[in-house]
């Protein structure tokens, strides 16, 4: 694997990732590096190809980023996506200008010249929709470039340079709306680059436990499991690698779904007999809690809180020397945005570099290297049960963000049955598999409403769930309106506290990082 990689290059798109993602899907590793990586650096990683990636920035703004001089001169192949595109192009001879049509959307591309990159994908002539996402475009091609392909507003939207190897697109291949994207980039990294298709979780869990234990020795790991999907998978990882030298503390916050607490618990002390310290700390949290409606600082104080706690219980094991932690690749991506690199500030509580330094624990993150398909993917060659491995998404803060005011266990009481109730008509319909994510979320308002022969004033319930292939981009899922109407005659009958139900369409467009 480490000897066919692709380099990704990063000007700040906030699409970047999905470029890494249609990579791995190749079967080909790749890491995303900021575009201001020195030359030494570039050539110490040896890519077998570089792609630079997109960005908010104009390439005529004064000290707008450049890619470095390595990247033409290494040997490898380039692609350069959008304004990767722009300053391949102007960095090599060519020019760009702004003030032209804009195109934000769907495209239709048309084929002029045959191109390596097309080969099984597109005959001369062929025409498809592309993702445009640009103001400024090229005007001049460098020299030994050619036209492969045209948009209506873009006369360059495909150019190549065969010889060098070199190829330039106006459009997103990466984003699911340019309906052939992955295909070309397949092209791109096996038929251009020559990389074979090595990158596979059977490969990775084989490499990834030798790599586990020669880093840890024979010294001893603590675990801060969540519950969630990543620090799980990372948990089974470890054990399978060092067997009860690691110790999980699950810290329940209170903040789970309903039999969420109780199902980590039996799962790793029943099924796989890990060793498991289980801390009820609910009361704790609900307290800190108490009174608190920003959602930004119930992050803060629930983060807080949990390492205090998990701190207290790590320091009754004796002799450990390693904490290991569920980061995946998006969180160590996106926390460049924090040292200095080119992404944009998205999330906020993620946990990338470790616990306080006063724990002086080394990191063990066996899961750095993912997304968070490939820990699905992890888990399910680990044997974790799909019905684990396969939940949706769930926010580190728990229930505390999608209770849009102040913290009570009576609301909390209120959202879990709701949710509860929600998810069970989902299954039943068939339909938890094809949705990314489905929650409900209680309002910070109250309505009057009429129940029998009585008034009630109780609270407004909102339910949610998009579909997404990735999780970069969604859609509101088309529930049927019996379908809505049923479920909310359930929550309105079962739950007490709830007298109105509305379903949110919100979608999100492609750039959105996270729902929660």
């Amino acid at each position: 694997m480490a000897d066919d990689k692709i380099l990704i290059l990063d000007f700040g798109s906030q699409v970047t990732q999905l470029i890494a993602r249609r990579v791995r899907e190749a079967g080909v590793y790749c890491e995303i590096h900021p575009f201001n990586k020195t030359d030494e650096q570039i050539r110490a990683f040896a890519p077998k190809g570089i792609i630079l990636s997109g960005s908010p920035a104009s390439t005529l703004e004064p000290g707008s980023p450049r890619a470095p001089e390595a990247v033409f001169s290494l040997g490898v192949p380039v692609l350069g996506i959008c304004y990767g595109q722009q300053t391949m192009c102007m960095q090599l001879g060519g020019a760009v200008e702004g003030g032209h049509t804009r195109e934000f959307g769907k495209a239709q591309l048309e084929v002029k010249k045959p191109c390596s990159m097309f080969d099984g994908v597109w005959g001369q002539g062929a025409r498809s929709q592309v993702w445009m996402s640009h103001g400024d475009r090229v005007t001049k091609i460098p020299e030994g470039f050619e036209v492969m392909a045209t948009s209506e507003g873009a006369p360059f939207a495909f150019i190549a340079d065969e010889a060098r190897r070199f190829y330039g697109v106006q459009f997103h291949p990466e984003v699911v709306h340019t309906l052939d994207g992955a295909k070309l980039l397949t092209n791109f990294v096996h038929k251009i680059c020559g990389c074979g298709n090595a990158w596979s979780m059977k490969a990775f869990r084989e490499t990834e436990i030798e790599r586990i234990r020669k880093q840890v020795g024979e010294d001893k790991v603590i675990c801060g499991l969540s519950g969630g999907v990543d620090s799980s998978v990372a948990a089974v990882l470890i054990h399978e690698a060092i067997g009860d030298q690691l110790t999980c503390i699950f810290v329940d916050t209170g903040l789970m779904r309903a039999g969420e607490a109780e199902e980590v618990v039996n799962l790793f002390k029943k099924h796989y007999n890990i060793p498991l310290v289980a801390v009820d700390a609910s009361k704790k949290f609900l307290t800190a809690l108490a009174g608190v409606t920003d959602p930004e600082q119930k992050r803060k104080i629930i983060g807080k809180l949990f390492i205090e706690v998990f701190d207290a219980e790590a320091h009754k094991i004796q002799d450990v020397a390693f904490l290991a932690q569920g980061t995946l690749y998006p969180d160590v991506i996106e926390s460049v945005s924090f040292n200095g690199g080119p992404s944009v500030t998205i999330k906020s509580h993620h946990n990338v570099g470790g616990l306080p330094e006063k724990m002086k624990l080394k990191l063990v993150e066996p899961l750095r290297e993912l997304f968070k398909d490939e820990v699905r993917a992890l888990g399910r060659e680990l044997g974790l049960p799909e019905s684990f491995v396969g939940r949706h998404p769930f926010p580190g803060p728990g229930l505390a963000i999608r209770v849009l005011s102040d913290i009570t266990a009576e609301k909390l009481a209120i959202l879990r049955q709701a949710d509860t109730i929600y998810l069970d008509e989902i299954r039943k319909a068939g339909l938890y598999d094809k949705i990314w994510q489905a929650f409900a979320v209680l309002l910070p308002v109250r309505t009057v409403g009429v129940m029998g022969d009585g008034r009630s004033y109780d609270h407004v319930l909102a339910l949610r769930a998009v579909t997404s292939v990735d999780g970069m981009t969604a859609e509101s899922y088309p529930f049927e309106h019996a379908f809505l109407a049923k479920v909310a005659t359930r929550i309105i009958n079962e739950v007490r506290g709830i007298n109105r139900v509305t379903y949110d369409v919100t979608s999100k467009p492609p750039g959105t990082i996270e729902w929660e």
